[in-house]
């Protein structure tokens, strides 16, 4: 079951040896990252699941002990996802679980073992719940730390250019995790999502089939549009 979750996005330059200079102007992001994993510590659960995106159509399952690096990024950073060592033919952790890695390094997670779970950023909404109720029926006391960018889509710098869908579609998500509305974030629309480059629309409807039957309440912890990219951290608890 479901106790506890916490929303934040994965983009490498949440890790300030990445960002470089421009490292502080994350900083607000990075506290609420770490305001949120504090979150599901405070939860007590049996196990901590990592969602992530990848690209494609399926999910992909990483142990505890996975690791991923920042080396594509030009920095020769390494992460590992928990404490545990992983088998040495255990594939390398994608940038969203790198990230998220990177994460509980920073706070120390040692609350609860950890594995993550890619999914790919086509998976089907109907099949994201699915996945969602199958990840909260792993133990007693499950929690989720949920990777994902909302659009890409926000100023004419941003990656993918400016469209006027971006700014609606952010701030319906932004919303929905705050406010804890399943059948909203269900209802994102997939093709839309991926028009406007969110990451995290796959990962999130994952998190309304985990929390399905529960009674959580929730935080929008920070909303911005650093970079022209929607950046979201929020609670369930």
């Amino acid at each position: 079951m479901l106790v506890a979750a916490a929303v934040c996005p994965c983009p490498p330059l949440l890790v300030p040896e990445v960002a470089a200079g421009a490292a502080p102007e994350l900083d607000a992001a990075r506290a609420a990252c770490s305001d949120a994993l504090s979150v599901l510590a405070a939860a007590r659960p049996d196990r901590l699941v990592v969602v992530g995106p990848v690209d494609g159509s399926g999910c992909e399952a990483y142990p505890e002990g996975g690791r991923g690096s920042f080396k594509g990024f030009g920095v020769d950073l390494g992460v590992r996802l928990g404490p545990a060592a992983a088998p040495d033919t255990a594939r390398p952790l994608p940038y969203s679980l790198a990230v998220a890695a990177w994460l509980l390094e920073r706070v120390g997670w040692s609350d609860a073992p950890v594995e993550a779970l890619g999914v790919g950023e086509q998976l089907p909404p109907e099949q994201c719940v699915r996945t969602g109720r199958d990840v909260a029926a792993r133990d007693e006391r499950v929690a989720l730390l949920v990777m994902g960018d909302a659009s890409a889509c926000r100023t004419l710098k941003a990656p993918g250019y400016l469209d006027e869908r971006a700014a609606p579609f952010d701030a319906e998500a932004a919303r929905a995790l705050g406010a804890v509305d399943l059948p909203a974030l269900t209802a994102l629309d997939a093709a839309l999502a991926g028009e406007l480059k969110v990451s995290g629309r796959a990962p999130w409807q994952v998190l309304a089939g985990a929390a399905e039957g529960t009674d959580l309440d929730g935080s929008l912890l920070y909303e911005d549009a650093p970079y022209g990219v929607g950046y979201l951290v929020a609670t369930w608890s």
